[in-house]
Formats: C-alpha cells, sequence, structure tokens
C-alpha cells in the first residue's frame, strides 16, 4: 500500500491542529482525527478515504478551508471532508445545525458516511468513557440546551443516518455505546 497521501494528509492535520487541546480532555486535539482514522480503517483501506478521516475536522476546527484541502488533496478527499463538515453556522439553533449535519450524512455516498462514521463513532466512544469518569459534569462540556437528552438524540439519529454500515463490527460497537449512553 502506498502511503504518501495519508502520510501527507497526517502532517497537515497534525500541523493545522498544532497547539489545540481536545475539548475537556487535556491532550492534544489530534489524537482525535488519528482515532477516527483508526475506526474507517476497520472498514477500509482506500487511501483518499484515511486521508479524508484524518482531515476531517481541519476546516471545520481551524482556518484551513476546503479549497486548501482540494488543491491540496484533491476532489474526491475535499468532498470526503466537506460532508463531515457542519453546513450551518454555529450561531444557528444546536438542533437545527445536528440535524442538517444528519440529513446530509443520510444521503451521502457510502465512502462519505465511512469517513463520518469515524469522526461520530470516536466522539460517542469519549462521551461514554468520560460520562463513567465524570458522570452528569460532562454535559457542561456541550453547547446542546438539554444536555443528554440532546446527546442521545443525535447519536441516535446519527445511527439511523448511518445504517448503511450495519452488519460491521464497529457499527454493531456504536449502537452498544449509544444504549449504554441512553440506559445511564
Amino acid at each position: 500500500m502506498n502511503t504518501d497521501l495519508f502520510d501527507k494528509a497526517a502532517k497537515f492535520a497534525i500541523d493545522a491542529h498544532a497547539g489545540t487541546p481536545r475539548k475537556g480532555k487535556g491532550y492534544p486535539y489530534i489524537l482525535h482525527p488519528m482515532e477516527a482514522t483508526c475506526i474507517v480503517a476497520t472498514l477500509t483501506d482506500d487511501p483518499e478515504m484515511l486521508a479524508a478521516a484524518m482531515l476531517h475536522d481541519t476546516v471545520e476546527d481551524t482556518d484551513v478551508t476546503i479549497e486548501q484541502i482540494r488543491q491540496e488533496f484533491g476532489e474526491r478527499v475535499a468532498s470526503l471532508v466537506q460532508i463531515d463538515t457542519s453546513q450551518l453556522p454555529h450561531d444557528a439553533p444546536w438542533r437545527d445545525r445536528k440535524q442538517a449535519q444528519a440529513d446530509i450524512i443520510a444521503t451521502a455516498s457510502l465512502d462519505s458516511k465511512i469517513v463520518a462514521f469515524g469522526d461520530k463513532y470516536s466522539n460517542l466512544y469519549n462521551i461514554v468513557t468520560d460520562y463513567h469518569k465524570i458522570g452528569d459534569d460532562l454535559w457542561q462540556r456541550f453547547s446542546a440546551p438539554n444536555g443528554k437528552e440532546d446527546i442521545v438524540w443525535y447519536y441516535t439519529i446519527l445511527a439511523d443516518a448511518l445504517k448503511d454500515l450495519a452488519g460491521t463490527a464497529a457499527y454493531d460497537e456504536y449502537l452498544e455505546l449509544l444504549k449504554e449512553l441512553s440506559e445511564k
């Protein structure tokens, strides 16, 4: 396997996220894209999809533009990153932003769903893990107005949007994490 594209994406993402901590975690932000990429790698070895998974938060959370991604990594990688990037402004109501994102994912290509899934699975895993550590104080970390109720709602609609991945071990694990969070 030629890893040149992925290696370039990893370096690009590391530079883009340099100095940024993961919200509420106290470790470098880049660990999240790395984790999301590892999840995607359980579903595909496609170099462009792995590169997109590594880059998935660069447009949403750094000064990088989608045009820079397109120029550096090509149209397909840019399209895969774009699907997992919020399309509504950050000041739009929380549920509206999350519903719009789930709607886009639901109608996306399978490849785009796989990239988005890596991100969403990583986030859900971290939410469940952090809930075990700090309990209900966790919900203060989010801008979701109804805390846990909104977070469970969001990851539930994402499960439906990502149902094309049903039958994979990763999707089954996602559903188990969602069930665990719902029952807390």
